[in-house]
């Protein structure tokens, strides 16, 4: 019997590092039904193929609320409610103080922060009792 039987969750940013190897750990403990989201198609539905039958994937951005929209109302459309968001997509990027740009702060505003508040949000009406919300995010480079 794993920790995660008769589960469903949410992994955001699972196409590939932390977020990949949470979805991997979720199977093994026998979570019903993953559903994975990230920004990069053909990595997304490679991992999904890696996860198995258990895994749907639904490509899109954290940062983008239509793209969530999609993600929930799928989740929705599986009718058991959802037991584990983690929000873990993010990113990085590495630059001297003075040569960030306008462009390269929104970016990082947008998946970090609104990121992790638009995939909290939409996931709230779906909530089952006892349900956890985990953010696992390690800042990387890219």
């Amino acid at each position: 019997m794993g920790l995660l039987d008769h589960k469903t969750a949410v992994i955001t940013g699972a196409n590939s590092g932390i977020g990949l190897a949470t979805a991997t750990r979720f199977i093994a403990e026998g979570a019903d039904r993953i559903f994975i989201t990230g920004r990069r198609q053909p990595e997304l539905i490679s991992a999904a193929t890696r996860l198995g039958s258990r895994a749907v994937a639904v490509p899109g951005d954290v940062g983008t609320p239509g793209d969530l929209d999609r993600l929930y109302t799928e989740v929705d459309a599986a009718g058991k409610g959802l037991d584990v968001v983690v929000a873990n997509a993010g990113s990085t990027r590495v630059a001297r103080l003075g040569e960030i740009t306008e462009d390269d702060l929104d970016a990082l505003l947008t998946t970090n922060v609104k990121g992790v508040v638009y995939t909290v949000q939409r996931a709230l009406p779906l909530l089952n009792d006892g349900a956890s919300i985990i953010r696992d995010r390690v800042p990387r480079s890219h």
